[in-house]
């Protein structure tokens, strides 16, 4: 099953409570492809970069099964730099950076060899990028998971409702969604945002799960408690690559099928954080992958008598 994720592969500066790194790969696009490759190896990368950006991490992402031919270079070019420092509950981030460089300008090319797509994950990049990617392929895939943030919300709502229209999946944090609903209610909110296109909605907490909502259904996928969370910044697109990476392996877009998508992006998610970076993603064995899954498992499963 072809997945095509389009995000950002960029530079990230990172300063948690538990340690600083001055520059390291980041981007949504890079955790979503690193986190669904271990799910399948089909996966085809849109994105840019500047001439900056090292060569063996494209490389590596080939060696995992990422294709990058949808991967702009340009020449003479600096890639997308942000760098942010995190408050002590690690939920809390303050921007210090962010360099668009190449960003400032991305135009979105999706090769033929990606016009097979049948999953589509859309990276937290501008409404305008999102809906020009759906225009451009040939044929509506079968399941279009998208991300965003209050950012987009704040400067470009209008066009950000025009993309919620051509979506299955919604993907934003408790509060994008109180502040893209106007309600302060999760469930309230959750039945506005779904009145505005998408059929699906998760709704991310943080340290506290995330919430699946369809229609007047509802389920909860808890977050593993740790012992050592490093760094947050890519949790949430693991999280979404963990969820499109299981539908897209399945081949399964039930509702009953997204429960357990959302069980592997968070156990996915919980890998993340305990390094800088994507770090903690680049060689996971199976066995890793299985063992965090019977963790979620044994976390939520109990017998009780009614």
């Amino acid at each position: 099953m072809s997945l095509v994720v389009v995000g950002s592969v960029a530079f990230d500066g990172i300063e948690t409570p538990f340690g600083k790194v001055d520059k390291i790969i980041g981007g949504s696009g890079t955790y979503i492809s690193y986190c669904a490759s271990y799910f399948t190896k089909n996966v085809k990368l849109v994105s840019v970069v500047g001439e900056d950006f090292p060569q063996e991490t494209i490389q590596h992402l080939n060696k995992k099964g990422v294709s990058t031919e949808g991967l702009q270079i340009k020449k003479g070019e600096k890639s997308f730099f942000w760098q942010g420092k995190y408050h002590l509950d690690l939920n809390s981030r303050d921007t210090l950076v962010t360099e668009l460089n190449v960003l400032a300008d991305f135009d979105p090319v999706i090769p033929e060899s990606y016009q097979d797509c049948e999953y589509l994950i859309l990276g937290n990049l501008t409404p305008q990028v999102q809906k020009t990617v759906i225009d451009r392929l040939k044929k509506r895939p079968k399941l279009i998971v998208m991300d965003t943030m209050n950012f987009w919300m704040q400067i470009a709502l209008d066009d950000l409702k025009v993309v919620l229209k051509m979506v299955d999946v919604l993907s934003i944090n408790d509060e994008e969604a109180r502040l893209l609903s106007g309600e302060h209610s999760l469930v309230k909110a959750a039945k506005k945002i779904q009145e505005m296109g998408p059929k699906y909605l998760i709704i991310k907490k943080g340290e506290h799960g995330a919430l699946l909502f369809h229609k007047d259904e509802l389920f909860y996928a808890p977050a593993l408690p740790l012992a050592d969370v490093f760094d947050p910044t890519g949790a949430g697109d693991t999280f979404a690559g963990g969820f499109i990476g299981h539908l897209a392996k399945t081949g399964d877009i039930s509702f009953e099928n997204m429960k357990a998508a959302l069980i592997h992006g968070s156990a996915m998610a919980s890998f993340c954080v305990g390094k800088f970076g994507p770090e903690a993603l680049y060689e996971l064995s199976d066995e890793d992958v299985q063992n965090r899954l019977q963790e979620f498992v044994d976390l939520v499963q109990f017998e009780i008598n009614l």
